[in-house]
């Protein structure tokens, strides 16, 4: 507790009528006061600090808010708002932390060439930054995509963020409806604001990362029907089991702050959603994943889709640093891009994301295809040499693991 939060407190106990009751009161009892005011007030404090954590952002975003910020201003508390400001930071604090990594890449480069000993001036040369496109549509809101190519880490980096409205056509409704919604209309006003990145990295020995935090509201007869969704998941060329852990084990933790059977269940969906079946083989190694999220409350489950969206830089960034620099050839570059070919099939074919930003109406085909590499493979009946990196890789796509055995330690409990 600071001397300026206990200095505010006796300043107002002293217009309070509570305090010339326990003025002539013991000296212990005083204090005692006095130092639960202050309690009080930093804790109120803090919870202010809280509030205010997305709005004191804005000058650090990729670009303006969708929403004017009038708006904004006027409904803190309306989740529509909560959601638009934490995805609009979740995008600029990971956009920066990428940039860093190629800013670095450029460092670790310089020669004397790149400075004029003349001037004593730096000569600046070609980087990666993001291409920011700040986007409109007619129906209602927009979106803020960030792409990143070229680069010297990052082949290809999306950020994306969408704050869309208008009415649903009867085609999304009824997917929707196959998921198990009740609802009653045709046609449905809607609300949806969320965060979708796909990094496709350069270096064969760093994986690819995918995380997705959404919101969405529908109106219908019987009233607003909210629901949460998202998840994080990696999808390595070579698998390295150090990483795998470390991944997992970050995204455990965000889970666990909430309730501890999260990611289990959470994992255990990952899987089953990121299946190619034609291929039968996972997109990945998996991370969390979930949908239709709408208790225990409204603001315990964007809580906890915060702690999810706040994961992604620790949970990535580490493994980028680690395998950014190491050594690759011909061969592992080929095995990328057939990998990479099998990324694009799940996209385009089985992810309910890409088909429901499709069905809607005056869909921004650019941001939607967003995920998609600069480059991919297909070969005809490829298939890895036995007891290669690469079929290590594929028995763990085909079988996926309990990398940090929470079902044997169930099993054997149980």
């Amino acid at each position: 507790m600071s001397f300026k939060v206990i200095s505010r407190s006796f300043k107002t106990l002293s217009y309070v009528g509570s305090y010339k009751k326990i003025r002539n009161r013991p000296y212990r009892l005083y204090c005692a006061a006095v130092l639960g005011a202050g309690y009080i007030a930093h804790n109120q404090l803090k919870q202010n600090k809280a509030d205010m954590k997305e709005v004191m952002q804005l000058k650090n975003y990729m670009a303006v808010p969708i929403t004017p910020l009038e708006q904004l201003e006027k409904n803190p508390n309306d989740m529509k708002t909560q959601m638009e400001l934490l995805i609009m930071r979740i995008q600029a604090e990971f956009c920066r932390a990428l940039e860093k990594e190629e800013d670095q890449a450029w460092e670790d480069e310089k020669t004397l060439d790149d400075y004029d000993f003349d001037n004593d001036v730096y000569l600046t040369f070609p980087d990666a930054k993001f291409k920011v496109d700040r986007w409109l549509r007619k129906e209602g809101g927009g979106g803020i995509t960030c792409v990143l190519q070229d680069g010297r880490v990052f082949e290809k980096a999306g950020v994306n963020i969408s704050v869309v409205s208008g009415t649903l056509p009867p085609a999304a409704v009824q997917q929707m409806r196959s998921r198990g919604k009740n609802l009653q209309n045709a046609e449905l006003p809607f609300f949806a604001a969320g965060v979708s990145a796909v990094i496709h990295p350069r270096n064969p020995m760093v994986p690819t990362i995918h995380f997705n935090y959404r919101y969405f509201e529908v109106t219908d007869k019987d009233g607003v029907q909210w629901w949460f969704g998202g998840g994080t998941d990696l999808t390595p060329y070579y698998l390295d089991e150090e990483d795998a852990l470390h991944f997992h084990l970050t995204l455990k933790h965000a889970c666990d702050a909430h309730d501890q059977t999260l990611y289990a269940r959470f994992k255990k969906w990952c899987d089953d959603y990121f299946y190619i079946p034609h291929r039968g083989e996972r997109r990945g190694i998996g991370g969390i994943f979930f949908d239709d999220i709408d208790t225990p409350d409204q603001q315990s489950a964007f809580n906890f889709v915060t702690s999810c969206a706040e994961a992604v830089i620790p949970s990535y960034i580490p493994l980028v640093q680690k395998h950014k620099d190491d050594g690759y050839g011909y061969f592992e570059r080929q095995w990328q891009l057939l990998r990479r070919g099998r990324y694009v099939e799940f996209n385009l074919i089985y992810d309910r994301g890409t088909k429901f930003g499709l069905h809607t109406p005056e869909a921004r085909y650019e941001s939607i295809l967003m995920s998609l590499p600069l480059n991919a493979k297909w070969e005809y009946m490829h298939e890895p040499k036995p007891d290669s990196a690469e079929e290590k890789l594929i028995k763990v796509l085909r079988n996926p693991k309990d990398w940090l055995h929470i079902e044997s330690a169930a099993r054997s409990s149980a």
